[in-house]
């Protein structure tokens, strides 16, 4: 007997490669959008990208402010290697489509008592900056914080970062279930502000690294100690974009289009349609209907149950006690004098715990609050150039996500820009209010550029050592249905939003291949399978 008459006919490379192209429709053309685009046009897909907004970016967005552009959103750019594998994804490469220069000098710090404190790219470099700035033990203690922040980069990087969402126990199987020591010294269970005590004595040292919790809107009494990992991602490269972060969305938008992606602006998508096989389409708010085979949403995960009438996606929006921080933002164009500003740069509140506790306990700002300026006409170190006589700046406070409950009355928001500027003068540094020009973004503007988050950057908060397990993964529960953006795995932030376009393009590349190989087939008899 012939048993080779007894199995399906396998399909044939020809037959595969007949099969039409896939309909990809990706909503949002934030920078998970953009890479989710990219990668997945390179693998032959006919894609749509639909945003509301007029421009590509989503929070990598400019404001024109007094004749000139501001970037008014993420201003650090972190993780090279990931836009290096996106544009090589495309036949191209990074450095021929914008050019980035490398900062020494990766932000300076100030108090209100005057001190002053640059990090460096180079850890000896820091290290000897924080023994004039402190002691020889604090320095120290930079010297072993640095290295077990690159330990938990080099943990985290392939087995969670660079990876399809792990759960607890497959994030253990990855790094190793008998490597006890690597597992404990990711230090789950510690939050980030007792981790950091056990390195500095110096409690603005505490403070300046427990910003880093505020990279992804968390509290660093509540998040965890592996949030360390942020030092090693800024001292392996710190870049900055020409252009601007906008620049680079930009750079991805012109990269997507010669690759035949469209970009439909001014599309306000208002539901998705799914069927008994999966997604179906979606309807526009101006009632236009468009046919998917695929969709990537890359939008906040809350705003996703508003959108599929009642279907189970497995997604559930975040509460509002979970949400990240939001954010005050002004931008603005100032002269400035006094206080040398760098690119980036961080003035400290004198009771950080304090500050935290007013918002979240009271939500609210707190009454001198912590303030991040971006110097966008200024290099690294701080050279500004001379023929601006007014500098482009960006002002970042730290705001609860209510913006879905309340609004900063013009008064109100006024008050905050006063109480940051005090916080700057104490500090050592005067912007001259006469000719200053300022558009502010409360959270509630951002609730409405970014719908259903209340205002929240970040998507969920990273508080608790269950945080990051909690962000859903590309996959959705409806066939066909992926997630991108910072509310989704891996996390938030502009290299983290584009890796998880990237894993929403390779989830739906991999279910689709699934799909041709197991597809029907006749076989002796003349019963069909699947």
């Amino acid at each position: 007997m012939d048993c080779q008459r007894c199995l399906p006919p396998q399909p044939k490379e020809s037959d595969i490669n007949r099969t039409p192209r896939q309909k990809v429709i990706i909503v949002g053309a934030g920078a998970g959008g953009l890479s989710a685009a990219i990668s997945a046009a390179s693998r032959g897909m006919d894609v749509t990208v639909l945003d509301r907004a007029a421009t590509p970016g989503g929070k990598m967005r400019r404001l024109g402010v007094g004749g000139r552009q501001v970037d008014a959103g993420p201003t650090v750019l972190t993780m090279r290697w990931v836009f290096e594998r996106l544009f090589e994804m495309a036949g191209t490469s990074l450095e021929a489509r914008i050019r980035l220069n490398q900062a020494r000098v990766l932000a300076r710090h100030g108090w209100s008592d005057g001190a002053q404190l640059d990090l460096f790219a180079d850890v000896e470099e820091s290290a000897r900056a924080i023994e004039a700035f402190s002691n020889r033990a604090n320095a120290q203690g930079y010297r072993r914080f640095a290295a077990q922040s690159a330990a938990m980069f080099a943990t985290l990087k392939p087995s969670y970062i660079d990876a399809q969402r792990p759960g607890p126990l497959s994030l253990i199987a990855r790094i190793g279930p008998l490597n006890l020591k690597q597992q404990w010294a990711l230090k789950p269970f510690s939050t980030l502000w007792s981790a950091l005590g056990e390195h500095f004595s110096d409690p603005r040292l505490r403070q300046l690294f427990g910003r880093y919790a505020t990279y992804c809107g968390s509290s660093p009494f509540q998040a965890p100690a592996t949030l360390m990992l942020v030092a090693h991602a800024e001292q392996d490269g710190v870049w900055l974009a020409q252009g601007g972060m906008h620049g680079l969305a930009k750079s991805m938008e012109t990269l997507a289009r010669e690759m035949g992606v469209e970009f439909r602006y001014g599309a306000d998508v208002s539901a998705i349609g799914s069927g008994r096989q999966g997604v179906t389409g979606l309807t526009l708010a101006s009632g236009e209907q468009l046919l998917a085979d695929r969709i990537i949403f890359n939008g906040d995960i809350s705003a996703l149950k508003g959108l599929v009438d009642g279907t189970d996606t497995g997604v559930a929006p975040t509460p509002r006690p979970k949400r990240s921080f939001s954010a005050l933002t002004f931008a603005m164009t100032a002269r400035t004098s006094g206080f040398p500003l760098a690119h980036h740069t961080v003035f400290f509140s004198d009771d950080y715990r304090a500050e935290f506790e007013t918002m979240s306990k009271r939500r609210a700002i707190p009454s001198s609050p912590t303030t991040y300026i971006c110097a966008q006409d200024r290099d690294d170190a701080g050279k500004l150039n001379d023929a601006d006589e007014r500098e482009r700046m960006l002002f970042i406070l730290n705001a609860p996500a209510d913006g879905d409950q309340t609004e900063f009355s013009d008064k109100e928001t006024a008050t905050c820009l006063d109480q940051a500027l005090a916080l700057l003068s104490a500090s050592g540094l005067e912007i001259e209010k006469s000719g200053m020009d300022c558009v502010p973004t409360t959270p509630a503007q951002f609730h409405q550029l970014f719908p259903a988050t209340g205002g929240a950057l970040y998507g969920r908060a990273s508080h608790g050592w269950t945080a990051s397990f909690r962000r859903p993964g590309s996959r959705t529960r409806i066939p066909g249905l992926y997630l991108a953006g910072g509310s989704a795995h891996p996390g938030p932030g502009v290299p983290m939003a584009t890796l998880s376009g990237m894993l929403a393009a390779e989830s739906l590349a991999e279910d689709l291949a699934s799909m041709r190989l197991s597809r029907p087939a006749v076989i002796s008899g003349g019963m069909s399978t699947a």
